[in-house]
């Protein structure tokens, strides 16, 4: 199962209503996020709107990087919406059977850093 998968069954168990928006475009021969850095839309009465970067553990900061750089990623946050990123690894003790863990990292907008 790949990242997006594995986040999309968490989120839907969350309560939030989630749905793939990457997109292949065969043209190009890229995949190619929503607004540049999102994989998953998620919606909830009670939470709002979520977007959601998944990726492998060890690219989650490479992520945060291109999401801060990416400017529709603030008009979405200055909209109300939330971003986090989604780093799928699997983790265990030595000898023991290896489990998959999702770290999530929550991207803020440049003032909500500053409070």
């Amino acid at each position: 199962m790949i990242p997006t998968q594995r986040s999309l069954e968490a989120l839907r168990e969350a309560g939030y209503l989630a749905t793939i928006v990457e997109r292949w475009n065969p043209f190009a021969k890229i995949r190619q996020d929503l607004f540049g850095f999102c994989d998953l839309l998620c919606v909830s009465p009670s939470r709002g709107f979520l977007a959601v970067q998944t990726t492998s553990g060890s690219n989650v900061s490479a992520r945060i990087a291109k999401i801060k750089a990416e400017p529709r990623a603030g008009i979405f946050l200055a909209a109300g919406g939330k971003i986090v990123v989604h780093g799928w690894r699997k983790i265990g003790e030595r000898g023991k059977r290896k489990t998959w863990q999702c770290r999530v990292e929550i991207i803020l907008s440049e003032s909500q850093n500053a409070e």
